[in-house]
């Protein structure tokens, strides 16, 4: 094989990788939006907000870590995990003497006659682990388009990359045409 001919073929499979790492690019972009609108949208609908600044509800010795958040609306990932993480969480700890639900469902199951006032804990501490689920699902997927946008960066970089070597191969050819 000729030269000219090695310089055709690494050049054209250039172009190939470049569109392919384009596409790649792009849909990482997509990707990248779509988590970042479904997580603010859906967490914007169940308008959550973090006790303003000052109230006992967010007293800063408490809940220091969530001091930045004071009265704003859980409408991102970061928020969402430090709303269940450090304000539902402690609640439920507090709530409970430190047992998590299923505990507290172990201890009101082995009792009897039924103990109203576990049972009433049990159902709350349910519903407390099904918010922090939900709110834990939305900082999950604002995790998923972080990694998408860096993602779409690195294939744009490598498509860019690939241009110049591309351009470089056909300034080659062009030079060598014997």
């Amino acid at each position: 094989m000729k030269r000219k001919q090695l310089d055709a073929i690494i050049t054209s499979a250039g172009v190939l990788v470049m569109v392919v790492m384009i596409a790649g690019g792009v849909l990482a972009a997509w990707g990248e939006r779509f988590a970042t609108s479904q997580v603010q949208s859906q967490l914007v609908q169940e308008k959550i907000f973090f006790p303003k600044a000052g109230t006992p509800a967010l007293d800063p010795k408490e809940f220091p870590g969530l001091q930045q958040y004071a009265g704003t609306q859980v409408d991102t990932g970061d928020k969402a995990k430090a709303y269940a993480d450090e304000f539902i969480w402690v609640h439920m700890m507090k709530a409970s003497g430190n047992k998590t639900y299923a505990e507290v469902g172990a201890l009101a199951s082995a009792t009897v006659p039924a103990d109203p006032k576990l049972t009433a804990l049990k159902s709350t501490l349910f519903q407390g682990d099904m918010l922090r689920s939900s709110l834990l699902t939305a900082y999950a997927f604002s995790r998923f388009g972080i990694i998408a946008q860096w993602a779409s960066v690195a294939f744009f970089a490598g498509a860019f990359i690939l241009a110049l070597l591309v351009l470089l191969g056909v300034a080659h050819m062009a030079s060598n045409k014997r």
